[in-house]
């Protein structure tokens, strides 16, 4: 029972301490010693203790990630010191008005994310365009991790056909393809993104009706008067990453990212190379800021570790995946659950699918349909505000807060994926 307690409470404290803005190399490590102290684990000695089990897993996460985080921080910031990203959001605006600048950053980052970049990378690619589309519509900024978030995370990232290991993680246990159950999930994926625009267009015009408007940081790049590259050698270098990693994601993995992102930050330098204001200046504060991002989100992933060693965890998993009644519902709770605890999708998966998978097949459940539901619900309480990649969009990429940013992001990466998961699981119980 102190075990049980030790692990939610662990889990409540660093969800209040995020949302309240406290640094998360102090939050993250301090929750995951409650956890590990109310379970038992040695702090300094023995195997398995707190200090070796927390850094392996901040540093595997870094060891994996380190380059993809580098190189689209050094591509986010080249769009925006060359001005790339201020001509395309200039030219994006011109041809669909104030009115689609949300739409315009949900289309780029939906785009990307089903190329195959990464969803920890895209919202570097696209921060610098969003910031100037939301500044030249005037909007609130406190939307863009939402909006940014939306187009990743949600319809597109879980989706069949989708490149993101949230997608391929079931074909290793279920023997299964990434177009498993496509039909459902074109119906629910639609439905996601049309409801989910459909809301977020409603907060944030409801957000202007209020007063709100953009506000300009004192951290923000300096606005000149200066001239600025055709708009399309800002979508050129879009291109490439998205081509590169479509081409090369199959023989190379997650190695693909290193090569589409270093192709987009040599074709950006290339085609945009006279209008750097400063490039030293750029790779500096994009190597600053790839640093910081990492750093955040490893200190949760070593959160994430330490839960994963406790008996109270172990036999969550186990209680969650004997719940009886349909199958599909409770392999649906089993991974929303474990996704939420871990805050990551792929780790929920990971954890959730070597049981919930034989467990499942041998009852004669579909795997294609049993594929779909483990993919969508792991996108749903994984983004809760611990979430590696909530607390990287929001703070380093955004340099936002929790209290003003995190609500619309949960309306869109939580509650939209929940109604659309529930529609998936009524379609396959009908159909």
């Amino acid at each position: 029972m102190i075990s049980l307690i030790g692990l939610i409470g662990g889990l409540g404290l660093l969800i209040f301490l995020t949302i309240r803005g406290m640094n998360l190399f102090i939050a993250a490590p301090l929750c995951a010693l409650l956890v590990a102290l109310t379970n038992g684990l040695p702090v300094f000695l023995g195997d398995g203790n707190f200090v070796a089990t927390y850094m392996s897993g901040f540093t595997g996460f870094i060891a994996s990630w380190f380059f993809m985080f580098l190189l689209g921080a050094l591509f986010g910031k080249f769009m925006e010191d060359t001005g790339a990203a201020d001509s395309l959001a200039r030219w994006i605006i011109a041809k669909l008005g104030y009115k689609r600048a949300v739409f315009a950053v949900v289309a780029a980052c939906a785009i990307l994310t089903y190329g195959g970049v990464s969803v920890f990378v895209v919202a570097f690619s696209v921060y610098p365009m969003a910031l100037s589309l939301f500044k030249d519509a005037n909007l609130p900024r406190r939307f863009i991790p939402a909006t940014m978030a939306f187009g990743s995370v949600t319809f597109t990232m879980t989706s069949a056909g989708s490149p993101e290991i949230q997608n391929w993680i079931p074909i290793k246990y279920l023997g299964t393809s990434p177009f498993a159950a496509w039909e459902v999930s074109l119906v629910v994926a639609v439905f996601m993104a049309l409801f989910g625009y459909y809301w977020l267009s409603k907060m944030v015009n409801k957000a202007v009706a209020n007063g709100e408007a953009f506000e300009a940081y004192d951290n923000d790049p300096e606005i000149t008067d200066r001239p600025l590259p055709n708009p399309f050698t800002g979508f050129i270098p879009l291109l490439v990453v998205l081509v590169l990693s479509f081409l090369l994601h199959e023989a190379l993995a997650q190695l693909a990212l290193i090569v589409a992102l270093g192709g987009g930050v040599l074709s950006l330098m290339l085609i945009n190379y006279k209008y750097f204001i400063n490039l030293g200046r750029a790779v500096n504060l994009g190597t600053t800021g790839a640093l910081i991002a990492i750093g955040n989100t490893a200190a949760v992933v070593g959160f994430g570790s330490i839960a994963k060693t406790t008996d109270a965890f172990q036999e969550t998993v186990t209680i969650m995946t004997a719940i009886p009644g349909n199958e599909l519902i409770g392999a649906a709770i089993a991974v929303s659950v474990i996704a939420g605890l871990t805050g990551s999708a792929s780790g929920g998966q990971a954890i959730a699918l070597p049981l919930v998978g034989p467990h499942y097949l041998d009852q004669g459940v579909d795997p294609e349909e049993l594929h779909r539901i483990v993919s969508i619900s792991s996108g749903a309480l994984d983004s809760l505000p611990h979430n590696g990649y909530v607390v990287t969009t929001i703070r380093a990429i955004c340099n936002e807060t929790h209290q003003r940013a995190y609500g619309p992001m949960a309306a869109l990466t939580v509650v939209v994926p929940l109604i659309g998961l529930a529609m998936a699981i009524g379609l396959f119980i009908m159909f």
